[in-house]
């Protein structure tokens, strides 16, 4: 079992923080947020962990030397979304979680035992424009649509085993030779593919993480971890 972590992106919405470091390098109580993400992997025993850079990439080189971490380079960082950060790993894929870099654990939700592909989703109310999963009795997802409202929606965790990695790779590789993807979100293969990827949904508490995408979410998460410990 391995993880992918996807920390190429720029984080535009959280300038003036990102001007000077990529967003899963913030603190949040005194641990960057891809760090917290790396030592809960690890606690499970999953320590075959690749990161994925572009936006100021020299800074995640300490990684490699304090956690071991395999660190690739997204080169066209700022030309593509996250479907191409997927190409430069697909053949990681198979048996992995893949997390987004700016999310905050607020536990360590990794299951170092589970087999079947899954999205780890959290149930919000208040949305917009998120990826809501619906799903049959057996929690199989089989529709995923961008809406708003509330419901069970993508987390930024999901894991990947065998036979879906498999599928999931050919897939990559089509659109990349197709040269169908300047704006595809890599879940967009799922999303558009449920009849080949069996995927289910894993429950997670709704304040068991945390995406920290804008200056907003990052003051509502200090306030909320602030208020935790009351």
């Amino acid at each position: 079992m391995r993880a992918i972590i996807l920390a190429a992106g720029m984080g535009t919405r959280l300038r003036p923080l990102t001007l000077t470091r990529p967003k899963s390098l913030i603190e949040v109580k005194g641990t960057s947020l891809i760090e917290r993400q790396i030592v809960f992997l690890k606690e499970r025993g999953i320590d075959e962990i690749i990161v994925v850079t572009g936006y100021l990439a020299e800074q995640f080189q300490f990684l490699k030397e304090k956690y071991g971490v395999e660190l690739i380079y997204n080169d066209k960082y700022d030309v593509y979304n996250n479907f191409y950060t997927m190409y430069l790993v697909k053949e990681y894929l198979s048996d992995a979680y893949v997390i987004d870099a700016d999310n905050y654990l607020v536990e360590n939700i990794f299951d170092p035992t589970i087999q079947e592909s899954a999205y780890f989703s959290a149930y919000k109310v208040g949305f917009k424009d998120e990826w809501l999963l619906e799903c049959d009795a057996n929690q199989q997802v089989q529709k995923i649509v961008v809406t708003s409202g509330e419901g069970s929606i993508l987390s930024g965790v999901s894991y990947w085993n065998e036979e879906s990695g498999r599928v999931l790779n050919r897939l990559i590789d089509e659109h990349f030779v197709a040269s169908s993807f300047s704006d595809l979100y890599w879940d967009n293969l799922v999303k558009d593919n449920l009849d080949k990827i069996q995927v289910f949904k894993r429950d997670i508490p709704s304040d068991a993480i945390f995406e920290v995408d804008s200056l907003e979410d990052l003051e509502a998460l200090q306030d909320f971890l602030d208020n935790r410990r009351m």
